[in-house]
């Protein structure tokens, strides 16, 4: 299955829903395309991964380069809900050490929320 994104606002959060495959070729680069012009625009990005089926070395590099251009504008970029398969590879590759993952889309929503109560201590 081809890699379908639809993105939605969830307030001050801009939400990639991925349904499919991030593999080499045109399923990557259909996801930088979104995240990039988002992140022109907005400052938080959650990609939520529940509905991906498959992520090959291409896709995993793809979600580290996604980190690296929030990184460099200043955005904050988190991952939601992937399914046991795709944890395992982040956590095989080490990408949990650099991606913000969360079990779910509403835990990473509250994360933003809790980030926001704390800059206010």
């Amino acid at each position: 299955m081809k890699l379908s994104l639809e993105a939605r606002n969830r307030g001050d959060v801009i939400v990639v829903h991925c349904h499919g495959r991030i593999v080499y070729r045109d399923e990557a680069a259909a996801l930088s395309r979104v995240v990039d012009e988002i992140l022109k625009s907005g400052s938080k990005l959650v990609l939520e991964l529940s509905g991906v089926t498959a992520i090959d070395s291409a896709g995993i590099g793809e979600l580290a380069l996604l980190q690296t251009w929030a990184d460099e504008r200043s955005a904050e970029f988190k991952c939601a809900g992937a399914n046991p398969m795709v944890r395992t590879l982040l956590d095989l590759t080490n990408l949990d050490s650099v991606l913000q993952l969360h079990p779910s889309l509403e835990a990473a929503l509250e994360s933003f929320r809790e980030e926001q109560i704390c800059a206010d201590c």
